[in-house]
């Protein structure tokens, strides 16, 4: 984690999906995953934080916000997927 940050406590499986794990998040990862990816797609495709990181646009995501200082925060508009 990132020093700073506003953190979140993700779902891996989305709570409608039945999930109780839960990860530390950055708030605005947090906020990409749920605008890039369904929650179907995050209970059956994508639920260990190593499966989205495979993700392209998480991945293109990861490397763009590591360059932006920890207090940096973003809205991301591009609507969920269904």
């Amino acid at each position: 984690m990132r020093a700073g940050s506003v953190v979140d406590q993700h779902h891996l499986v989305p709570k409608s999906k039945g999930g109780r794990v839960t990860v530390l998040m950055h708030r605005i990862c947090h906020r990409k995953l749920h605008t890039v990816l369904s929650e179907d797609e995050l209970a059956h495709d994508y639920a260990t934080p190593e499966r989205l990181r495979e993700h392209p646009d998480i991945a293109a995501f990861i490397r763009w916000i590591r360059r932006r200082p920890p207090e940096f925060d973003d809205r991301h508009r591009r609507p969920r997927r269904a």
